[in-house]
């Protein structure tokens, strides 16, 4: 039954490229961004533990793969049943541990394996597979966890935190420099340093963050959230004294500020 579900949907899809003038002149490139879109739709749903929208948004990323398989069809690239056997071939030869004979005795070993196996399946670098396109806070902790999946790691916590500390000063070193330049191309120049030095800093704190076992993505997309709702607190606050947030001043936000985080 899932089977002809599922068919019945592709089926669907395929009409509508055919008979709808919108869907009819997309291509890969056109809705790329739209795919992107519906991921992120798709984690915001899991984050608010929101499973009637999960479902909705499930279906919608679903969609788009099935939209890009079938124009990549239309020019002989590659068909569903090519994805769906490609991914299935994929599972099978990266889990030897369950459809063959490799023993493992943690999940770390299945982590170790699956990098050997996709090494072997001709990728020259274990940090190939992770897309440019990732935010950058994400990308630098898929390729700290790829690097130390294959022991390129630190060995100690304090060391990191070290790490740190180390990088923070370097870029305020780096700043205080730059204040006292006094022509242009200097500046510039101490500009591009300093923009190294900043990344540095995010860099070793997203290791960090790594050996605390946190995400910094989800970490950072929880600190936005909150100072959205403690900023919406504040303009409430002001928007009570007859004026609007523009017609504030620091000190008063400040002191909503404070109040929101009770409350937030």
């Amino acid at each position: 039954m899932p089977d002809l579900k599922f068919n019945e949907f592709v089926d669907i899809v395929k009409r509508l490229r055919k008979e709808c003038p919108w869907d009819r002149e997309q291509t890969n490139e056109s809705i790329k961004a739209a795919t992107i879109e519906e991921a992120y739709e798709v984690v915001e749903a899991i984050e608010k533990k929101d499973y009637t929208n999960l479902k909705s948004e499930l279906g919608d990323l679903l969609l788009h793969v099935v939209f890009h398989t079938i124009i990549a069809s239309e020019t002989q690239d590659f068909t569903i049943d090519d994805v769906i056997n490609s991914i299935k071939s994929k599972l099978i030869r990266r889990h030897p541990h369950v459809f063959g004979e490799v023993k493992v005795s943690n999940s770390e070993e299945v982590k170790k394996n699956w990098e050997e196996i996709k090494l072997s399946e001709g990728r020259e670098s274990i940090l190939d597979g992770v897309p440019e396109i990732l935010p950058a806070l994400q990308r630098a902790h898929r390729l700290q966890e790829k690097a130390a999946k294959v022991g390129f790691d630190w060995e100690k916590k304090e060391d990191v935190w070290k790490k740190v500390i180390e990088e923070i000063e370097e870029m305020h070193e780096v700043e205080l420099q730059r204040k006292k330049t006094v022509d242009e191309k200097t500046d510039e120049k101490f500009y591009e340093i300093l923009e190294d030095e900043v990344g540095d800093v995010f860099f070793a704190l997203v290791n960090y963050a790594r050996f605390l076992g946190i995400n910094p993505e989800n970490a950072l997309r929880r600190t936005n959230k909150k100072f959205i709702a403690r900023f919406h607190y504040i303009e409430k606050r002001i928007s009570e004294t007859g004026k609007i947030i523009s017609e504030s001043n620091l000190m008063e936000m400040d002191k909503y500020w404070e109040e929101s985080k009770k409350i937030i």
